[in-house]
């Protein structure tokens, strides 16, 4: 998606032309240097101009490097440009998962849900691990930021390209890093399988897809990074079709090759999908890179990078450590899990891919607005940057609350009609089903820890508070988890998983009220105001879920019950949430009325 550029505004050392609006005034006499001296020809200094109408609006910026005079909201920003990239996003994001339902409805039908699923789904740690903290979480929060500030900066006119500077400087070392990293996971898979899943019965057969999957931690990082950049130039389409890409990758190898490999022909495509991921990308920000070119000259003398122009270490320490903190909550289950009968991994694994397709759709709108909150806060536009973050607050708690109840209502219709086939038994179906409405008691704390956590790092500086925030919850989701295994089983570590994170979203939210040394940790958040419109979708979805299960009951299968079950939910929810004017559903329902009438305008002219 090609996004119209901002304007560049006009730089600090040249005057606003002010228009004039009477006779051109004389100009004044040059004072002489001394007796004898003859009059000077040349003009003497210009007088101040008047304000142009870039310093009447916004705030002082933070950084010292830029001007002191405001810029205005860009147009990208715009309510309508937000619309059509957040449909884009979605819509690619939603083909994405689809082809990941595809995906492990392959999986579970070439390889069902024994110790060979049980081994490959050791091996996809890594790949989660990697697209947490190198494209959905981590390295975005660390990255987006600084590209803000690179286009701020040249988009008032700072010498040569400070958004190319700022890659030169970033890429080579982070492409060396990931593949040193890449190197040593595939080196010590076998002992890292044996710390993830010490109770696995066939531990060789998951070191070998452990070491195909550790070539994503390079392919991931490069697609992560491509991602931010894009995201920060307003181009959402490349990073948004990337899990299309990946899945697709996986699926081909699956079939393709699965008969001779078996079960790592899966990891292989996860090698596979991550190369695509890339080479999606690389075109697309190339091109932005090179657009530059012939607008500003660009300094070849190499020099090091101003302080500015490079990536905060100690930001990305915290971001990290945030996202490995969170993507942990994983390893606790599938290490508790390891001991429990044959296909408790695949149970779980199956039951959070489907619960968190409602989570994962709710924060496409963050998706897109993160890069307009980070470039309002270099700019200095913190009340833009507060406005936007409350707004994404409350439409995405209202569609993860709607899409829970759904969950909670149809689970085992859902599970029977994307996996009952093949290898995969109806006993499989029960057991996933029962494992996935426990999960869904979290997705909100999934969602408010998604969109919290990116207030506080979109000014671009260390916040360790979020990483003391989930640290708590993954300490807290594994002792529930270690508690309850013996009596619950995988019930158990699904309510574990649950309360740790709602636990992590409390102290996020918390967080936002309190000063650290006179300074927010994050965007300031009105938070009574936030859990006031929390209150009224909540209570919706409490009344839609029951109501919708006792409608899902009705005779004549899985598709109808399912019909039956989701008609009912939206009905009860929006019935109960709009009367009492709950903000967030407003807006969720305009905007998806809105998107729905476009998609149709762009699929049938």
């Amino acid at each position: 998606m090609t996004v119209t550029p901002l304007p560049e505004p006009v730089p600090e050392t040249e005057p606003v032309p002010v228009p004039q609006t009477g006779p051109r005034p004389m100009p004044m006499p040059v004072p002489t240097t001394g007796p004898g001296t003859a009059p000077r020809t040349a003009p003497g200094p210009a007088p101040k101009p008047a304000p142009g109408p870039l310093e009447k609006t916004g705030a002082t910026p933070p950084h010292p490097s830029l001007p002191t005079t405001p810029t205005p909201e860009p147009p990208a920003t715009t309510p309508r440009f937000l619309a059509r990239a957040a449909l884009l996003t979605a819509s690619l994001s939603a083909a994405g998962a689809v082809l990941g339902l595809v995906r492990d409805q392959s999986l579970a039908r070439l390889f069902g849900a024994g110790q060979d699923t049980d081994a490959f789904l050791v091996a996809w740690t890594v790949p989660e691990f990697a697209a947490t903290l190198l494209i959905e979480d981590g390295l975005a929060f660390a990255l987006i930021p600084a590209f803000s500030m690179a286009l701020a900066r040249r988009a008032r006119g700072a010498p040569g390209d400070p958004v190319r500077s700022l890659v030169a400087h970033t890429l080579p070392r982070l492409a060396l890093a990931l593949t040193v990293v890449g190197a040593l996971l595939a080196t010590v898979a076998p002992g890292l399988v044996e710390v993830l899943a010490p109770g696995l019965p066939d531990p060789a057969l998951a070191v070998n897809c452990t070491r195909l999957t550790a070539t994503c931690v390079v392919s991931f990082g490069l697609a992560g990074y491509c991602s931010a950049a894009l995201r920060a130039h307003r181009s959402f389409l490349a990073p948004a079709a990337i899990y299309v890409a990946y899945n697709t990758g996986i699926v081909t190898a699956m079939f393709a090759l699965g008969g001779a490999w078996g079960v790592r022909s899966a990891a292989f495509g996860v090698a596979l999908g991550g190369i695509l991921m890339v080479l999606l990308q690389l075109p697309f920000l190339v091109r932005r890179l090179r657009t530059h070119e012939t607008d500003a000259p660009l300094s070849v003398e190499p020099c090091p990078a101003p302080r500015h122009q490079r990536v905060d270490l100690q930001l990305m320490a915290t971001v990290l450590l945030f996202a490995l903190c969170r993507q942990s909550q994983v390893l606790i289950e599938r290490f508790l899990a390891s001991g429990l009968p044959s296909g408790a991994i695949s149970h779980l694994n199956y039951a959070q891919k489907i619960a968190q397709i409602p989570m994962t759709m709710s924060m496409m709108l963050c998706t897109v607005t993160f890069p307009v909150v980070a470039r309002a806060l270099a700019e200095g536009d913190t009340e833009r940057a507060r406005v936007r973050v409350e707004r994404d607050l409350a439409v995405a708690a209202t569609l993860v609350l709607l899409g829970t109840a759904a969950v909670l209502a149809c689970a085992p219709q859902i599970v029977q009609l994307l996996f009952q086939r093949g290898a995969f038994t109806a006993e499989d179906t029960a057991a996933t089903a029962g494992v996935m409405r426990v999960y869904a008691t979290g997705l909100l704390g999934q969602t408010l820890t998604g969109v919290l956590v990116r207030s506080y790092f979109s000014a671009g500086r260390a916040a360790w508070y979020p990483v003391g925030a989930i640290a708590t919850g993954v300490a807290v989701t594994a002792w529930i988890g270690a508690a309850t295994i013996d009596s619950w089983g995988v019930t158990g570590i699904a309510a574990a998983n649950a309360t740790g994170i709602t636990l992590t979203a409390a102290l996020l939210l918390g967080g936002m009220r309190a000063r650290r040394r006179g300074v927010r940790r994050g965007v300031p958040v009105r938070v009574r105001r936030v859990l006031a419109e929390l209150c009224r979708p909540l209570r919706g979805a409490a009344l839609a879920a029951p109501a919708g299960a006792f409608a899902a009951r009705v005779p004549g299968g899985a598709l109808s019950g399912l019909a039956a079950g989701s008609v009912t939910v939206a009905a009860v929810f929006v019935l109960l949430g709009l009367p009492r004017g709950a903000p967030g559903l407003a807006s969720a329902v305009r905007s998806v009325r809105t998107h729905t009438r476009r998609l149709a305008h762009a699929v049938f002219r």
